[in-house]
């Protein structure tokens, strides 16, 4: 364990890491984040959707550095006296699980397609390019909003874990193209090369040529394009949720929390949306930023 961890940090890769002040900063920023959503139970000075916990004398109060805010709520409290800090933790948690599990299962499928295509050629190859264009042609919101209206309209009684289910679902089904796309470019060029045709020419399986030869040689892009993906992801869930599709109104993610304030903010009660909208930029950079980092570690012609 102790010599891996020495080879990758003498690596290229972790070189780059170090040389990078951006970078740094964003993977610390991503960090925090993470480490605040998961152990929100923890991190949070309250449990803001505790309905015994809450107070509605404590409604609307600014923050604890503007006159008539209070240092028990550091970010002031929204319309149902839920303190803001605690909601931007728990917030966070569930954008980034949505964002997380949508893009696990967008690379599982669009590498598999995208493998599957690109090796076998043919038919095969052309009617999954064609259905690639099909979903390329309706804007990936719409499809996201379409699918999650659905699903809360067909099972309008449904459990937290079915309704993020179909949430998760809406987003990953526009998502998996672009992996496709990517690792089928990838795999035409690699299923040429003499290694691959060495391996047939011994009767090596196509699957075991796919999995134990080709897949290594095309994640690189693959690592890149899902870093980038997280944040689009992120913001979708947190689109949908700002139009009322998206994450229950009982565990309100950042969008949620977005919309809420936005109910406020011609009225002076500014920090109710306003926060939430800058702890969901400052994810969605942090990632896009170790994305850009990422690519430019990954390209050989920039070393």
């Amino acid at each position: 364990m102790i010599h891996t961890l020495s080879r990758w940090y003498d690596s290229d890769v972790a070189y780059s890491f170090r040389s990078s002040p951006v970078a740094m900063l964003a993977a610390l920023i991503a960090l925090v984040c993470v480490v605040c959503a998961l152990f929100a139970g923890w991190v949070a000075p309250h449990n803001p959707f505790d309905l015994s916990t809450l107070e509605l004398g404590d409604a609307r109060l600014p923050p604890a550095w503007i006159e008539g805010g209070s240092t028990k709520y550091l970010l002031g409290t929204d319309d149902q006296g839920r303190d803001i800090l605690s909601a931007l933790i728990y917030g966070a948690r569930i954008s980034l699980i949505v964002g997380l599990a949508s893009v696990a299962i967008s690379v599982v499928v669009g590498v598999a397609l995208g493998l599957w295509a690109g090796f076998a050629g043919g038919w095969v190859d052309a009617v999954l390019m064609r259905l690639c264009d099909v979903m390329l042609s309706f804007p990936a919101i719409l499809i996201a909003l379409l699918i999650a209206g659905v699903g809360r309209a067909v099972f309008p009684n449904a459990p937290e874990s079915l309704a993020f289910g179909v949430l998760i679902l809406s987003i990953s089904l526009t998502g998996w193209v672009q992996y496709a796309r990517t690792v089928r470019g990838s795999t035409l060029v690699e299923r040429s090369k003499e290694y691959v045709q060495a391996a047939r020419v011994t009767g090596v399986p196509a699957f075991r040529i796919m999995r134990r030869h080709v897949l290594p040689n095309v994640l690189g892009p693959v690592m890149v394009l899902a870093t980038i993906q997280v944040a689009t992801a992120i913001i979708t869930e947190a689109t949908l949720s700002f139009l009322g599709v998206g994450a229950p109104p009982t565990s309100p993610s950042l969008g949620t929390l977005i919309r809420i304030g936005n109910d406020y903010l011609f009225s002076g009660e500014w920090w109710i949306t306003v926060f939430p909208g800058v702890m969901l930029v400052l994810i969605a950079l942090s990632v896009n930023l170790l994305g850009d980092w990422l690519r430019d570690a990954l390209n050989p012609r920039l070393r």
